[in-house]
């Protein structure tokens, strides 16, 4: 935003698309001079900061918690509770159904990944000089990041926080799709939507911190072709509103401006990676977070512990409670449920908390408008129908997988949106009016899992009201075909199991969690008067409880089996749970005799477990490879998996490689030690660890048969550009020097970070020592600590050594030479290497050698010399000369050797 301080006439943004002005295709130079002094331009410039920080905050500093134009307003700063932010991570799509993303990041800990404060989102990253240009910020439906982009805005408006930057300009896609059809320039469309900065004339923006944010890169109906279209640079071009995004993130109109992307992650792809500078995604609320939101949310403090308590009692519920909007739902249900059932039993599950969010709901409208009373069991016609065609709106939609509707989507299903937004409770709780500006509304439910519970409930009326089973036809393209009447049901729900086991990413899982547990009659009765027939019997749900269990003995993949799990709490059924529960509690669960539904009982404990899935101990359960395989999706969500000494081989590898190409791994530290994985199993396991979801930190592989073949892959998995490897220890192995000359190469690369390698009886001899001086002077060299124990390195290797920790780019702290057979002659050459300057070794283990008399006195002598930092020197006692040479030695760590 340039006032031209030559003095030149200023340009003009575009008209924002309502037609063309004689000023809008004009030379910039050509327009008059309207501001003549720098002094005047200042004052202009801080009456419009002051007018758009003012309209800003009016607009951000009240919110409607959960729904948008129905009920009141709540101040955010109040309600605002701090959100779980982690850094980290790729702009790639992630394809799974959102509910399997909440559900993994519920096992994680939340110390694994670095936590980032709102206020440091768009600082400089660790290391980095510059702030970042562009952060993306992923997260499932109602996850916070709109609250989050709101929450910023409020802060700078406020003069809080982020104060170094001078103008915020914060869009929708919402808003922007409503403007496709129109062209602007970018000054343009700034003036279109903050007319603060149009009175003011600011037609520039580059000597000026901006900050834009996109909110909600998922709803963009943009085409967004960052590769075809044209190259803008001017601001002041005019061009459509898909080419001024498109060069916009791409750095080449206003690269000085400072951008922020909100996106579900289903649609992080469409920003290419390389113009994002960090990702972020936003996890919701950690545990600790979710009771600070029930505790601001009742002023009751004996309340707020009840509800905090049951929710625990939960897991699906306390789950689902990472999702700030559902917590918005569950508080709203129990606070009701509280005061109509006085200390009666509060729902337990996902279906019943719907249940009671949509009876909630009609009987605010029965109450407000038709003189009721809130235990009036009665629904109004008005109510019934509003529900009969949200549910056919939410099933329509969810076939064709659109999440936000338009008003001719709501006529389809005989939806009066004026009366509706009237006098429907139903329809101004549970489902969102935005207007956009100028012209088109939107709508759609407050979340996701409401379109998919109301859907389930349009299946079930329409076959109980009918006969017709929606869900007894395939699938094409995971699309629902109406099919003849079936009056099965039997045949109803495990049709609907059998669908949902089709989808290969589990878009259907929290559809089918609702339609089963909508089959209790137990549920069904706080439905009554909305159902016309009752629903099923007792037999019928337990034939399907038998059927799912029969689907989870036919070994289908873990995430189908853990929502298979979830469905049979819905339906009430506990019993594999229970059944294995009680073994592991009486410490008489033998794995050996494990059916595959057990198996798949003990994963659904174990994730199940409020306990940290810190460190798995696959020995605790069996030593064997079929365990490893079925307890796969423990591994998975585990920080620190132990499967030394497990038997396992090279199928053992293919498995634990599909882990690390996971994006919802969170496996940091791999202990393989003690297997039979030989050079074909680390290859397989190589694949994995080039992967760019792969965030291992720490590999050890002693003892697994490796030579001189698997150092290849290795080598190339440490050159990848995605490698997170700190930690590697491949002791115990036939590496011989053909196979550490080979690793070296990966030691070399830049892109390798490895601080620990441990290469303890490999076989290596002098000649592998060359390569090793190499990768230890090499730019930059990130080692810190080195094990070369109990190989035949001799003097003339550690001389070879010696000058690559001699080199200034060396950065060695440890080492480690105990039994290398090294003499006096090898004492002198580490000596000096430990007088180059500067030198940063702090450890050094000469145990079990012989560096006789002569070898101690120089090293002992050395101590004296300022240049080195050695700590902790580890040599034979017997061979100091004098008593008080082992006085001067008596505060290092002295091992026991054979005497010189």
């Amino acid at each position: 935003m340039n006032f031209n301080p030559t003095g030149k006439p200023n340009p003009v943004g575009g008209d924002g698309g309502q037609g063309t002005s004689k000023t809008d295709n004009m030379d910039p130079g050509s327009m008059p001079c309207l501001i003549n002094s720098e002094k005047h331009k200042a004052k202009i410039i801080t009456n419009c900061q002051r007018e758009l920080k003012s309209n800003l905050k009016k607009k951000f500093q009240r919110v409607f918690e959960g729904i948008a134009k129905a009920g009141k307003t709540t101040l955010l700063n109040e309600i605002y509770t701090e959100l779980y932010i982690t850094e980290g991570g790729t702009a790639e799509v992630n394809e799974e159904h959102e509910i399997r993303q909440i559900e993994t990041a519920s096992w994680k800990p939340d110390r694994l990944e670095k936590n980032i404060r709102l206020e440091d989102l768009l600082k400089a990253s660790a290391g980095g000089e510059e702030p970042i240009r562009t952060v993306m910020t992923k997260g499932v439906a109602g996850i916070g990041k709109t609250l989050l982009t709101q929450k910023f805005t409020l802060d700078w408006a406020e003069d809080k926080d982020h104060q170094d930057i001078q103008f915020t300009f914060p869009f929708t896609f919402r808003e922007l799709n409503v403007q496709r059809e129109k062209k602007f320039s970018l000054v343009g469309l700034v003036h279109h939507f903050f007319s603060e900065t149009k009175a003011a004339e600011i037609c520039r923006f580059e000597e000026f911190q901006v900050m834009i944010i996109f909110d909600g890169l998922d709803e963009c109906r943009l085409p967004l072709d960052f590769y075809n279209n044209e190259i803008l640079t001017d601001v002041t071009e005019i061009s459509s509103v898909d080419v001024l995004l498109t060069n916009l993130i791409r750095g080449k109109l206003l690269p000085s401006a400072r951008l922020w992307i909100t996106t579900r992650p289903a649609a992080a792809n469409q920003i290419p990676p390389e113009c994002v500078g960090m990702v972020t995604e936003v996890r919701g609320f950690s545990d600790p977070q979710k009771e600070e939101y029930f505790r601001k949310k009742f002023s009751d403090k004996e309340q707020a512990s009840r509800i905090i308590s049951h929710i625990k009692t939960s897991r699906s519920i306390h789950i689902m409670c990472h999702i700030p909007v559902f917590c918005w739902i569950t508080a709203g249900v129990l606070v009701k449920v509280l005061k109509t059932r006085e200390g009666g039993e509060l729902p337990k599950t996902l279906t019943e908390m719907y249940i009671h969010f949509l009876v909630v709901q009609s009987k605010m409208k029965k109450v407000k408008y038709d003189g009721g009373t809130e235990t009036d069991p009665h629904w109004s016609p008005e109510s019934r129908k509003m529900i009969e065609s949200l549910g056919r709106l939410a099933f329509d939609q969810l076939q064709k997988g659109h999440l936000i509707f338009y008003e001719s989507d709501l006529t389809e299903c005989d939806i009066d949106i004026k009366a509706a937004s009237v006098c429907s409770g139903v329809f101004t709780q549970i489902f969102r009016e935005e207007s956009e500006l100028y012209q088109d509304k939107v709508f759609c439910f407050v979340h996701l899992s409401v379109q998919e519970f109301l859907a389930a409930l349009h299946v079930h009326l329409t076959f109980y009201s009918s006969g017709v089973n929606l869900l007894s036809e395939e699938q094409t393209s995971h699309q629902f075909k109406r099919s003849k009447p079936n009056p099965e049901p039997q045949h109803l729900y495990q049709s609907a199991v059998d669908e949902a086991l089709k989808s290969p990413n589990g878009h259907l899982d929290l559809f089918l969690r609702f339609f089963l547990g909508l089959s209790l009659e137990t549920n069904l009765t706080l439905l009554r008067g909305l159902l016309t027939k009752t629903g099923s019997s007792s037999q019928t749900n337990q034939e399907t409880v038998q059927y799912i269990k029969k689907k989870i003995s036919r070994n289908v993949s873990p995430e189908k089996s853990i929502n298979l799990f979830h469905c049979l709490n819905e339906l009430n059924d506990g019993s594999l749970v229970e059944e294995i529960q009680q073994s592991l509690s009486s410490g008489r669960l033998s794995t050996d005799k494990l059916s595959p539904a057990q198996w798949s009982a003990l994963v659904f404990i174990l994730l199940s477990s409020q306990e940290d899935l810190e460190v798995f101990d696959q020995k605790k359960y069996s030593a064997s490879e079929e365990a490893l395989l079925r307890l796969l999706p423990v591994v998975k969500a585990s920080n620190k998996a132990l499967l030394s000494d497990c038997n396992l081989s090279k199928t053992s590898c293919n498995a634990l490689s599909s882990v690390l190409r996971s994006q919802s791994s969170r496996l940091r530290e791999l202990d393989l030690s003690n297997n039979h994985l030989q050079d074909s199993g680390l290859k397989l396991l190589c694949a994995g660890l080039e992967s760019p979801h792969c965030d291992l930190e720490t590999l050890r592989l002693s003892g697994c048969l490796i030579t001189e073949e698997g150092c290849s892959p290795l080598a190339s998995a440490l050159s990848s550009n995605s490698s997170h490897l700190r930690e590697l220890d491949l002791s115990n192995n036939d590496l011989q020097d053909s196979g550490l000359k080979l690793l070296c190469v990966g030691l070399e690369s830049p892109h390798c970070d490895l601080k620990t390698l441990s290469l303890s009886v490999c076989l290596i001899t002098e000649e592998g020592f060359s390569s090793l001086a190499s990768a230890l002077s090499s730019n930059p060299s990130h080692l810190r600590e080195l094990d070369l124990s109990n190989n035949d390195l001799r003097d003339s290797g550690v001389k070879l050594l010696c000058v690559g920790l001699k080199s200034p780019r060396c950065d060695l702290e440890t080492l480690r030479l105990s039994g290398c057979l090294i003499t006096e002659e090898g004492c002198s050459s580490l000596a000096s290497a430990l007088s180059s300057n500067p030198s940063h070794l702090r450890e050094l283990d000469l145990s079990y050698n012989h560096p006789g008399d002569s070898g101690v006195k120089l090293l002992s002598a050395g101590l004296e010399d300022p240049q080195w930092r050695l700590e902790t020197l580890r040599y034979e006692e017997a061979a100091a000369t004098d008593h008080q040479s082992v006085e001067e030695l008596e505060t290092f760590s002295l091992s026991h050797c054979q005497p010189g």
